[in-house]
């Protein structure tokens, strides 16, 4: 038996060693290079989680749709408490669904939907799921689930786990409804709490592409690179 194990050492050692190979090329945004390696990976380690999710990412990184939900589909069976699997299948169904015809993505939806709302279920304090709902709700129009309601409650959840968050999303509403100069205050209130990269670009962009004030976008971008280059 030691003799088997002896054996085995160096093929451990090589696929590891591919491990961090493409996990170096993945963090590099090498994802041709990463994904051939990860493949090769799971042929000796088909359970591997780490390296599903990694693939799914990759698929979903050149928006191979299907791809990335079986893989991430493949994660939820392997292991279904795990909220960002949850997640991150809602978010590639929900991009098929956009990318689909009308008629196909509407009878995507309520997955999409319920994918999101388990892993908050899993995971109460799951941000990126409320803001993926958020989402979700003002895009779609009324007559097929659309909400700003809803999506306003998603947006109360994220102030009492986040409160930049919540002025964020709350702003990305106003700013949806065209309502700007409410969303300038909440992008401002962003920034009074926290001084975020985000915070300022989200405010920048409202002045320049919506209510069509490029200096004052200027101004806010002058002011943020002033703070941080210090």
């Amino acid at each position: 038996m030691k003799h088997i194990f002896f054996l085995l050492i160096p093929f451990l050692m090589w696929s590891q060693s591919n491990f961090e190979k493409a996990e170096k090329f993945f963090q590099e945004e090498k994802f041709e290079q990463a994904q051939a390696l990860f493949e090769l990976y799971l042929k000796s380690n088909s359970g591997d989680l780490k390296t599903i999710e990694y693939l799914g990412d990759i698929a979903g990184q050149n928006k191979s749709w299907d791809k990335a939900i079986a893989y991430y589909k493949r994660l939820k069976e392997l292991k279904p408490l795990e909220a960002n699997y949850y997640y991150k299948y809602g978010g590639a169904l929900g991009m098929k669904a956009k990318d689909s015809n009308k008629f196909k993505a509407l009878g995507m939806i309520d997955e999409v939907k319920e994918s999101f709302e388990k892993a908050i279920s899993l995971n109460p304090k799951h941000i990126e799921s409320r803001w993926a709902l958020i989402e979700l709700y003002i895009q779609l129009p009324g007559i097929v689930g659309g909400s700003e309601s809803k999506a306003i409650k998603y947006s109360n959840e994220l102030m009492q786990l986040s409160t930049v968050d919540g002025y964020l999303s709350r702003g990305h509403i106003d700013e949806f409804f065209k309502r700007y100069e409410l969303a300038e205050k909440q992008y401002k209130k962003a920034i009074e709490l926290t001084g975020s990269k985000v915070s300022y670009y989200k405010l920048a962009n409202l002045y320049k592409n919506k209510m069509k004030q490029p200096d004052k976008a200027k101004s806010v971008l002058e002011v943020y690179n002033k703070k941080n280059s210090r």
